[in-house]
């Protein structure tokens, strides 16, 4: 499946989006915007894939990622076969939280929030469970009573001092100037065509930049160049593919954009410090044992 970019839209009248999703099973969909994302994950167990992280989820699990970090969730396994697995997303922009710290002083623990996000922030059981209650009650609740609750959210998750980062590295925001608009562009193409080999003349020319400014660019939003950006995206594919099929390493290191399998054994061991059949065998004992 192909990573995508998604334009997330806040409704008019609004200034946060809030999306409630019933679903029979959580399908892999690799993708990333430019907002922050609040998601609660209720009667589901399965895997979130989060930049460069890896890991298994319970119900209950809570997330805050920051922007243009690339993510999914995936399950088929409810808790509860009765009822739907629910996913409580809420989005808002940086441009909101700078705004409301601005106006508010007593919000600015909320542009530390912002800051530590950017991996990604797994919060503790306990802050998760309270916050959990809360974002149950949204979707019940008029629209101008949300505000003053997802507020208290933000501040509780604030104040978790042992909430961990998830990936490796943060993508730095982009703020609102022309910058998000060209790296919205190249990031689009990079999720859509990185199967294939891409020029940084073909990458330069989308961000409308000179190949040395367009480096120079890459570089400073997502702290890393775009030759390794694209290898990460390869081998998040490659993972997927491990995990969730029974396919030939030869045919997952094809799929995911790799012509060489010595290469692709070279690049995954570098990521991931195992072996790609370790890493399926790995995963899969883990799976297992946790079920």
């Amino acid at each position: 499946m192909t990573p995508l970019f998604e334009q997330v839209t806040i409704p008019t009248g609004h200034s946060w989006g809030l999306l409630w999703r019933e679903l029979e099973a959580i399908p892999f969909l690799w993708h990333y915007h430019p907002q922050f994302e609040l998601t609660l994950t209720v009667n589901a167990r399965g895997q979130r894939y989060i930049g460069d992280h890896l890991g298994d989820f319970e119900p209950g699990d809570l997330v805050l990622l920051g922007p243009n970090l690339p993510h999914t969730w995936s399950a088929s396994e409810r808790i509860d076969s009765t009822q739907p697995m629910l996913a409580v997303v809420v989005w808002f922009s940086l441009e909101w939280v700078e705004q409301l710290a601005a106006c508010f002083p007593e919000l600015h623990s909320l542009r530390q929030l912002a800051r530590r996000a950017g991996p990604a922030l797994h919060f503790s059981p306990a802050t998760s469970a309270r916050s959990a209650a809360r974002l149950l009650q949204l979707n019940e609740l008029p629209v101008p009573q949300r505000l003053p609750l997802l507020l208290d959210v933000l501040l509780d998750l604030a104040g978790d001092g042992s909430a961990q980062p998830l990936a490796s590295e943060a993508l730095a925001p982009v703020h609102a100037d022309g910058q998000q608009q060209r790296m919205a562009i190249v990031l689009d193409y990079m999720h859509a065509h990185f199967r294939e080999e891409i020029a940084l003349e073909i990458l330069a020319r989308r961000a409308a930049l000179s190949l040395g400014a367009f480096h120079r660019c890459f570089k400073r939003h997502a702290h890393c160049t775009p030759g390794e950006y694209l290898a990460r995206l390869r081998i998040g594919r490659a993972c997927q593919q491990l995990i969730e099929s029974n396919l030939a390493i030869a045919v997952i290191a094809q799929e995911a954009g790799y012509r060489n399998l010595a290469h692709f054994n070279r690049q995954f061991r570098a990521a991931r410090h195992v072996t790609p059949r370790a890493f399926r065998l790995q995963y899969r004992r883990g799976a297992t044992g946790t079920a």
